[in-house]
């Protein structure tokens, strides 16, 4: 098992208008300097923070599935299809953008939130008409158990499906408490740390020693990769609970995929 843990430094950085909205982009352009380029077919992850209420104008899309994820505040969506939307905290809006469409989203000062592409077989996906759904918080599964709250966002146990084989939670671990996720061969596993400090670790590392140890802190993005079935074990630090939204995909597909 390999963790690479990425800080808020080595991410891409974006704007929009004069500085109103800023972005980290653990997951960027070529020209934003990420370290991380893409993972298996998660093309695009940025948090984007409102420092005043902003609009970001109509602007083309298609072919990638689209989720922007409410880390607090509100957004508000229009699109060339109709939709005129807003979704709160613990939300999420989703485009599948298929052969096309314009979108514009509104940001008042604030807002948080995360918007992350998945790239499905791009080929088939623009011969498809484009959809737009949107979900409240209070329409995704949570489950509860020894300090330990998952939000299933996507996937099979998730009100969202994509195309794209991919699933998201947002975790939340209390403080001392610990998650340990069974990474499946062929996969990968991305998390962004919202909140918090804590410590990742393989769990065949059973006495968690410093020398595999990777801390995390808030603002950190992680990447944890496998030569075969393996559990990973996120732990909170003693005091402080710590909060990661964490993405699965393959860390290879059988289609080609956008070359960036």
């Amino acid at each position: 098992m390999h963790i690479a843990v990425y800080s808020p430094n080595e991410q891409g950085k974006g704007h929009f208008g004069s500085g109103e909205i800023v972005e980290n982009k653990p997951i960027g352009f070529p020209h934003e300097h990420s370290a991380v380029k893409r993972v298996g077919p998660l093309f695009y992850w940025a948090w984007a923070k409102s420092l005043a209420t902003f609009e970001i104008p109509l602007h083309p899309h298609s072919g990638f599935e689209i989720i922007s994820y409410v880390l607090t505040g509100t957004v508000g969506h229009r699109d060339t299809l109709g939709n005129l939307q807003q979704v709160s905290t613990g939300g999420a809006q989703v485009m599948q953008t298929g052969s096309g469409v314009y979108h514009a989203e509104e940001l008042p000062a604030g807002t948080e939130m995360f918007q992350i592409w998945f790239e499905p077989h791009l080929a088939r996906a623009v011969k498809e008409a484009p959809t737009y759904h949107q979900y409240d918080h209070e329409q995704f599964p949570v489950e509860e158990a020894d300090g330990v709250r998952i939000k299933h966002v996507i996937g099979p146990q998730a009100p969202i499906r994509l195309v794209t084989d991919a699933e998201m939670a947002d975790i939340e671990i209390a403080a001392g408490q610990s998650w340990t996720y069974s990474l499946p061969d062929g996969y990968a596993l991305a998390a962004v740390v919202v909140s918090g400090r804590g410590t990742a670790w393989p769990q065949r590392q059973a006495d968690g020693g410093a020398a595999d140890n990777a801390p995390l802190e808030t603002g950190d993005f992680t990447v944890v990769t496998t030569n075969g079935t393996e559990s990973v074990v996120f732990q909170a630090d003693p005091g402080e609970s710590l909060r990661l939204v964490a993405i699965r995909v393959p860390a290879e597909v059988e289609y080609p995929l956008y070359r960036k």
